[in-house]
């Protein structure tokens, strides 16, 4: 009851016309910023961070959260109607909103994206009210062996519920890897694989590769295989908006399970794109319609959007309650609390609870307005497909390209965009699937340092990964998925491959009938 009196007290500071008015132009703001690959949320609170030197705290934290916001749910568009993430964590909605999108179903995509985004990020919102205190003492039992157990169950479960070829997804992992170990290595300084080009050695963006397989790599195989894109037949009528608020409670099993992953990976280091990724993978293994994802299954756009946004909210939380940022966003807002005078902890909420039960109150409140605003403009961003390929084709490789330019301002970036590119390409024609490979590149480098961090801790001992259990739990759990294609297949030579497979078989020919 006495965080539930304090959000009282935090809902009459949020709740005033000048707060509000903030969260407007925040969310509003951060749409813009999502929306445009290359900037990104942290870009767009770095560069919104001078601004609020004059302002009091709440407001600054307000201003800079709303925006945090607006940017989560615009990485989505981009995503849904070009296939260019505009968020490292909308790159797992790519997969089936832009076959939606395609087939002319773009306002019905945008439309489940946003509200099972704004369910996600309520959820979130709800678990730093309750958790707050907890969630300190917990996220304090985390040292090294413990992140690289969590970067290890992502990795495990691509592989174990991948639902496609489990040699395929550990091939684009291990490729995935490779490239996000260019450039320097932050332990010993050297330079790794960069083959004797500088440029090389600041390693390879992330944004740099999601740019190059999914905004090129797509537009190479349009134009290869003479597509047109059948947006133009998205009808923008509000009942479309409708039907589809009233369509999303029958997915409401993966709307809780992928809100519960994203907490659980905002709370710990994982972040909002790895959440986005185990949710997906997660649902496409256990959902009935399982095979149908990445054709433009509704369920694979509920799925990873609300991960992301339940991870998104809830990667505040270590940030305010232990001072450790569970984004790079939080790293930049705790950033913006020491420049305020401000100190992230345990201690900030006994000295400064009205700034924390304040956010705390204009998160929910924020949610609630970048919802409504990203709905409402909908049929806007529908009425882009109306274009033909002709102008839709151009438009997007000028994305890419300023994209790509704008991350370091640097030429080079963009000769990167394009080999990618030419790597997303190929990896489509042979159908390998490129979300492994995203998913290692983001979450290579970090799950290497967790790695070298505890052997060298260790003396080289793996049984560090086992000593407590909480990381034996992660590490066994990421070794039984691992196991679980292997598993499969004994189970299906022990008890009879044929009759099973010819019985799945006959049932997807069924279920394909018209």
């Amino acid at each position: 009851m006495g965080n539930f009196g304090q959000l009282m007290d935090g809902f009459a500071i949020a709740l005033t016309t000048h707060h509000i008015m903030v969260m407007v132009i925040g969310v509003l703001l951060g749409l813009v910023v999502g929306v445009l690959p290359g900037l990104g949320a942290p870009n767009g609170v770095s560069l919104l961070l001078p601004l609020t030197f004059t302002m009091d705290p709440i407001s600054a934290i307000i201003l800079l959260t709303s925006m945090y916001w607006g940017a989560l749910f615009g990485g989505s568009t981009t995503s849904i109607l070009f296939n260019i993430p505009g968020e490292p964590s909308s790159v797992a909605t790519t997969f089936d909103g832009y076959p939606m999108a395609k087939r002319g179903e773009a306002v019905r995509a945008l439309t489940l994206a946003f509200s099972s985004a704004g369910f996600g990020a309520l959820v979130g919102v709800l678990v730093i009210t309750l958790l707050s205190g907890w969630v300190a003492n917990f996220a304090l039992r985390f040292g090294s062996p413990e992140y690289f157990g969590v970067y290890f169950l992502a990795f495990a479960s691509f592989i174990g519920m991948s639902g496609g070829s489990p040699f395929k997804t550990l091939v684009c992992i291990m490729l995935g890897l490779a490239a996000g170990t260019v450039g320097m290595d932050t332990i010993s300084g050297e330079g790794r694989l960069t083959f004797g080009i500088a440029d090389l050695t600041r390693g390879i963006s992330f944004l740099i590769v999601v740019i190059g397989l999914f905004g090129l790599g797509e537009l190479l195989v349009t134009v290869d295989e003479g597509y047109k894109f059948d947006g133009v037949k998205a009808k923008l009528s509000l009942s479309v908006i409708f039907r589809t608020l009233l369509e999303l409670p029958r997915y409401w099993v993966t709307l809780l399970r992928s809100a519960l992953v994203g907490c659980w990976m905002g709370i710990t280091p994982g972040g909002p794109t790895a959440a986005s990724f185990m949710s997906y993978a997660l649902g496409r293994r256990f959902s009935r319609r399982g095979r149908f994802f990445g054709k433009g299954e509704p369920e694979g756009i509920v799925a990873p959007e609300t991960a992301d946004h339940s991870a998104g909210s809830c990667a505040l939380l270590p940030m305010l309650a232990l001072g450790v940022p569970g984004s790079a966003t939080a790293a930049v807002m705790m950033g913006g609390l020491m420049i305020w005078g401000l100190s992230p902890g345990p201690m900030l909420f006994t000295t400064r609870p009205d700034f924390v039960w304040g956010l705390i109150a204009s998160m929910y409140a924020g949610n609630l307005i970048a919802v409504v605003l990203v709905l409402t403009t909908v049929p806007l961003f529908a009425f882009i497909l109306r274009a033909p390929f002709s102008v839709v084709g151009p438009l997007i490789a000028i994305i890419c390209v300023i994209g790509a330019y704008t991350v370091s301002n640097h030429m080079f970036d963009v000769w990167l965009a394009l080999i990618f590119g030419i790597v997303g390409y190929v990896f489509k024609k042979l159908d390998y699937p490129l979300a492994p490979f995203v998913l290692a590149v983001v979450l290579g480098d970090k799950a290497e340092d967790a790695f070298r961090q505890s052997m060298l801790s260790s003396g080289g001992s793996l049984t560090v990964f086992f000593e407590t259990p909480l990381v034996g739990t992660m590490m066994g759990l990421g070794i039984l998925l691992l196991l679980l294609p292997l598993l499969s297949l004994l189970f299906g030579a022990i008890f009879g491959r044929g009759g099973g497979a010819d019985a799945g078989e006959a049932a997807d020919h069924q279920t394909s009938r018209p």
